[in-house]
């Protein structure tokens, strides 16, 4: 009978755990698009990828690459699925040359070749996982596209490899390259807290619409670029997070969230923007697209970046 009461209190203290855990403790793990091979100002490409790295695995951090296929093949597209892999972190799918679903000119037909080549690429390497993301988080212009991508990521045992935070930091990357092309010597820490505040204020936007819709503190995933502001700046954004009281969590914990199982009506975008959407309670405050360089531009303008 003892042995009873000690495994029921146990199980209490779990089960308040959790509860507390979803209602209190705000949560976010990594992820990270394409893969880039490029060398940057001042950085070749191994260097600011082992930076990258680096800096994850120092903070215990592990993410999730979601590759674009193209060039991959290349003894530095090698370096970069092997490094990446080597270090725990996993490799998932991001198309072959990142077309555009929405586009008239794309069909399904070459959507889902798309995936297909890439999967062919990519499942040699052993942290491997059946997620797949659509660039730039466009899901289709049809609802016949839709619904036939949606029915064939089934079919090859495929999940969504939703988002629940979106950014613009791949514009912020692309001005500081060009920045550091005209001045080497300019001071990177202007750009540092440009990407630190844009990415917390997104992630402050979605928490809340989240919170809303479901009540609780969902485990989220936040969509960056690997690229060199990356590189420079991810430590200071860990921090960033944790400084907020936000709890640190693998792609994979995040994505065992019971959120990235529902499927919204609205496709496209953010999950949070395609269930907001899905609402009819938000359309004052959502934007489209959600993110953008439009949006970023006149502020960086101002700052001189």
């Amino acid at each position: 009978m003892i042995k009873n009461i000690l495994q029921t209190k146990l199980v209490l203290i779990l089960l308040s755990v959790f509860l507390y855990n979803s209602l209190y403790a705000q949560s976010i793990s990594f992820t990270f698009d394409d893969g880039t091979l490029g060398n940057r100002p001042g950085y070749s490409f191994e260097k600011w990828n082992s930076m990258l790295l680096k800096k994850l695995k120092d903070n215990k951090v592990k993410a999730t690459l979601f590759v674009k296929g193209e060039g991959k093949n290349s003894k530095r597209g090698k370096h970069l699925l092997t490094s990446w892999n080597n270090e725990g972190h996993s490799i998932a799918n991001h198309t072959y040359t990142h077309p555009n679903y929405n586009s008239s000119k794309v069909t399904f037909k070459q959507f889902k070749n798309e995936l297909l080549k890439n999967d062919s690429l990519i499942k040699q390497y052993s942290n491997y996982q059946k997620y797949f993301r659509f660039p730039y988080l466009k899901e289709g212009n049809s609802k016949e596209k839709i619904e036939s991508f949606r029915n064939f990521l089934k079919e090859q045992n495929y999940k969504n490899g939703y988002v629940t935070i979106d950014a613009s930091d791949w514009y912020i990357d692309s001005r500081l390259i060009k920045k550091l092309r005209t001045d080497s010597s300019f001071d990177i820490n202007k750009f540092r807290k440009f990407y630190l505040e844009h990415i917390w204020n997104r992630a402050q936007f979605y928490e809340k619409i989240s919170f809303e819709l479901t009540g609780r503190h969902i485990k989220h995933n936040v969509l960056l670029h690997h690229n060199l502001a990356a590189a420079l700046f991810i430590d200071d954004l860990i921090q960033l997070f944790k400084e907020k009281g936000w709890t640190i969590v693998s792609t994979k914990e995040a994505y065992a969230d019971p959120i990235y199982n529902q499927t919204p009506n609205y496709a496209g975008e953010s999950l949070i923007y395609a269930l907001a959407k899905d609402s009819k309670k938000y359309e004052a405050i959502l934007r489209y697209p959600a993110e953008d360089s439009r949006y970023e531009k006149e502020k960086m303008n101002k700052l001189g970046l």
